[in-house]
């Protein structure tokens, strides 16, 4: 019995481990502002199931990311706002977009807009990671 046990359990383990995928990798490619690094930062954090690679070569994926836009409201600008309007909203606003690319078919796509002054690197960065995980691997 000890002995149908132990193949039971050797066999169980053998089918596991041939089951099991190993974790795709992604490389995100400069986007000349640093914004990759962010981008990197924010998929560890949000748990996305990807081994972040500094290098292309035998990446399952590419993150292609646009250059983060930023429009910054000068000091006048937002005076006019606050006396003809609400003061809310009168924060510097960016934008950026990224595409997930595997083997040259664009398999994901998001854009994102924030208004979070300072933060909007970090912030649209953590809302791609989390809709990527969420939409794209379904986690």
């Amino acid at each position: 019995m000890r002995k149908l046990f132990v193949s039971v359990a050797v066999a169980a383990l053998v089918a596991t481990s041939a089951v099991a995928q190993p974790p795709a990798s992604l490389y995100i490619p400069p986007t000349g502002d640093g914004f990759e690094v962010y981008l990197a930062a924010a998929m560890l954090k949000k748990g996305v199931p990807v081994t972040v690679l500094d290098h292309q070569d035998g990446a399952t994926y590419v993150l292609k990311a646009a250059k983060v836009e930023t429009k910054q409201l000068g000091g006048g600008a937002k005076l006019v706002n606050c006396l003809f309007a609400y003061c809310a909203g009168n924060q510097d606003k960016g934008n950026t977009s990224v595409q997930l690319v595997q083997d040259g078919t664009i398999r994901w796509s998001y854009s994102v807009n924030k208004g979070r002054g300072e933060k909007n690197m970090q912030s649209m960065a953590e809302a791609i990671a989390k809709h990527l995980k969420s939409e794209f691997f379904h986690k």
